[in-house]
């Protein structure tokens, strides 16, 4: 991967001229180089990480795992761009194992991610079944720690 990829995903919060010194370019190359990312989409966006607890939100985030009937010739994909569509879902992904795909719901309460289940996900056609996990606690996200960073106790050994 491209090192000017690798440093806006760590932090993307850093500038253009930062970003330039980094890299030995100039910051024009930088922008030019980011513009021609969004253009063509190899950079999606760009998100801020959130202590939902820190912030006080009363909101959940569930995994919802889901088995379907593929469709001949359309595979997962089919079924997977239609739950994709849905405004809940925030996230999906064919997975391997047990289900086939796997959606992230966040950002809402426990009885909404019930109905959504119940009321909008299972019911469509080719989902044979589903089962919902809710995230109780994160400890890391995304390379980044919640709460405090676990303490490092091996201590030191010098030879």
């Amino acid at each position: 991967m491209d090192r000017l990829l690798y440093l806006l995903e760590n932090n993307p919060r850093l500038t253009n001229s930062e970003l330039a010194v980094m890299l030995g370019i100039s910051e024009e190359e930088v922008a030019e180089k980011i513009s021609l990312y969004e253009q063509t989409g190899v950079i999606k966006g760009y998100k801020a990480l959130i202590d939902k607890d820190k912030a006080h939100a009363q909101t959940v985030t569930a995994l919802i795992e889901i088995k379907v009937q593929p469709k001949f010739g359309h595979g997962f994909d089919d079924i997977a761009q239609r739950i994709s569509q849905l405004d809940e879902v925030e996230s999906i992904y064919l997975m391997s194992g047990g289900y086939d795909l796997c959606c992230m719901v966040t950002d809402k309460s426990f009885q909404e991610v019930a109905m959504f289940v119940a009321k909008r996900l299972s019911p469509l056609e080719d989902v044979v079944s589903t089962a919902t996990h809710f995230i109780l606690k994160k400890y890391k996200e995304q390379g980044i720690f919640f709460g405090s960073a676990p303490k490092d106790d091996r201590g030191n050994i010098s030879l």
